[in-house]
């Protein structure tokens, strides 16, 4: 017969055991139906279609699936931007902001292999450099070197937008964010487009953030591409670009030629630079006022505590003093006291 604590445990046990097997079962369950699904998906995951809300909205802002498509980068904001051509303009406008998981290096370009740097420039996509089996999950190969990147001698290669949150040069966008990118992008194919433009920059190119890094080795590169990015955000238009004298030739015939520009947009140009041009004096002599501000704060800090280790160190002193005079006075003191003579002590009357 079993008693009451040994009818418990054995039914603890029997639960155990029950609930063991179950996870089991259904591990193995799991596994095989996961195993299934990936099979199928993995075949067929670049083909997967756009969601009726992505859909919906291309059509909202008077796009397509199939209407040309442009990419901007932000290193320092961590966001992929996709632009789509609306038909009655003719123009670009924003779709849609992905963040970015995960770029590696520093603001700035690429100028090797293996040196895990991120790049900056103008990269155009085509269909061959879509990579439907990549590791990561979907990805598109920006193409790097470009005929800039050649020019000054810069290696690298299979530099991609990709899924998964990992970088090694790369641009990664998780897997969900990838999956959506590329179908725009395979739409655009079926569109008709031969290719689309990858614009990637270190920051948004306004004289604030030009000033913020104004130190950098950097700064005459970011100002040559900061042409197409100008261009781009007067125009609206995906702009040409080639190579003239070892930097980039933005809407200019034959890289170094005349501007393609009309003379309105040029006019708008120029006003844009002068603009930029005032803001980025503006933001140097508030950062210049901000370091010497900053100087004068650590400085008085300096100070005060020079002044805190004076006060402290008098205090010392003086309290030091009252203790000798109060321990003289009671006939207290160290040895420092000893064949000292005490100016206050009686003088004995004189022998007769």
């Amino acid at each position: 017969m079993l008693f009451g604590t040994e009818v418990v445990q054995l039914e603890n046990f029997v639960i155990s055991a029950l609930r063991q097997f179950a996870k089991s079962v259904f591990v193995l369950l799991g596994l095989g139906l996961l195993a299934a699904c990936t099979t199928g998906f993995e075949s067929n995951r670049h083909n997967v279609p756009l969601s009726s809300l992505t859909k919906a909205r291309l059509s909202q802002m008077g796009s397509s699936e199939g209407a040309p498509m442009l990419v901007r980068i932000f290193k320092r904001e961590s966001e992929l931007e996709v632009w789509k051509e609306v038909k009655k303009t003719g123009k670009f406008e924003h779709f849609r902001t992905y963040k970015i998981c995960a770029w590696s290096g520093d603001l700035g370009p690429k100028f090797r292999e293996g040196d895990r740097q991120s790049p900056e420039g103008f990269y155009d996509v085509t269909p061959g450099l879509m990579n439907p089996r990549s590791n990561y999950f979907l990805a598109f190969n920006l193409g790097f070197p470009n005929k800039f990147d050649r020019a000054h001698g810069r290696t690298g290669s299979n530099i991609m937008v990709h899924g998964d949150c990992s970088s090694r040069g790369c641009y990664a966008m998780t897997d969900e964010k990838i999956a959506e990118i590329y179908a725009l992008a395979r739409e655009t194919f079926k569109g008709g487009s031969k290719s689309f433009q990858v614009q990637v920059f270190p920051f948004r190119m306004t004289g604030e953030n030009l000033a913020a890094f104004s130190e950098s080795k950097h700064l005459s590169f970011w100002r040559d591409i900061k042409v197409g990015y100008d261009h781009f955000e007067l125009t609206k238009e995906r702009p040409k670009w080639d190579v003239c004298n070892g930097r980039y030739g933005i809407n200019r015939s034959g890289g170094c030629g005349p501007s393609l520009l009309s003379k309105e947009m040029q006019a708008a140009y120029s006003q844009k630079q002068t603009a930029d041009a005032a803001a980025f004096k503006l933001a140097m002599a508030n950062k210049a006022q901000a370091e010497l501000d900053a100087e004068a704060e650590a400085q008085r800090k300096l100070e005060a505590a020079r002044a805190a280790e004076e006060r402290k160190v008098a205090i010392n002193q003086t309290t030091q003093k009252v203790t000798g005079w109060f321990g003289s006075l009671f006939g207290g003191g160290g040895s420092d006291d000893q064949g000292v003579e005490d100016p206050n002590a009686p003088v004995p009357p004189p022998r007769p």
